[in-house]
């Protein structure tokens, strides 16, 4: 993310001094300097002035600089989404369906069922819990005639899973 990025001038936008200031201050702190906090900039106010920045350039830059500051904040410090209950998560996982792939291909039904067995199986506690990486990086045989799931449902199921384990 650069800082030193060029803001546009308008007629009547945030006063250039004090982006400037502050754009200088996020850049120490993400450089390793004195710290900024994320709240810190949320907080910040800027005067509209004649020949000031663009003000929806300036927020939409500092949006960025609020990500990278919350990604170096210490991780107990970051804001949380809600934990899913394993409880729930299990019921969700095993009232998942997937479509028949029909005559395209498909996942292997017996490797995906297995998959998500094991995933429960981890949320369970009887075996090792399935993470997050795990799930995007799951991979299953691809069968043209036999049983098959559709790719894409699977997919998007997956990507739901990882997200929902990640909480």
């Amino acid at each position: 993310m650069r800082t030193g990025a060029r803001l546009p001038v308008v007629l009547r936008g945030y006063d250039r001094t004090q982006v400037d200031t502050l754009l200088k201050r996020i850049s120490q702190a993400l450089d390793g300097g004195p710290p900024v906090s994320a709240d810190e900039v949320r907080a910040t106010r800027f005067d509209v002035v004649l020949r000031g920045y663009d003000n929806r350039s300036v927020d939409e830059l500092l949006r960025e600089c609020i990500r990278e500051l919350q990604l170096k904040e210490p991780i107990g410090e970051r804001p949380r989404r809600p934990r899913a209950q394993p409880g729930w998560l299990i019921n969700w996982i095993q009232n998942a369906r997937f479509a028949s792939a029909g005559l395209r291909t498909g996942y292997d039904v017996r490797d995906v069922d297995a998959f998500l067995d094991r995933v429960v199986a981890g949320l369970r506690g009887t075996a090792p819990p399935v993470t997050a990486r795990d799930v995007r990086e799951s991979a299953f045989r691809v069968v043209l005639l036999g049983p098959g799931y559709d790719e894409q449902e699977v997919d998007r199921f997956l990507v739901q899973l990882a997200g929902a384990l990640e909480r």
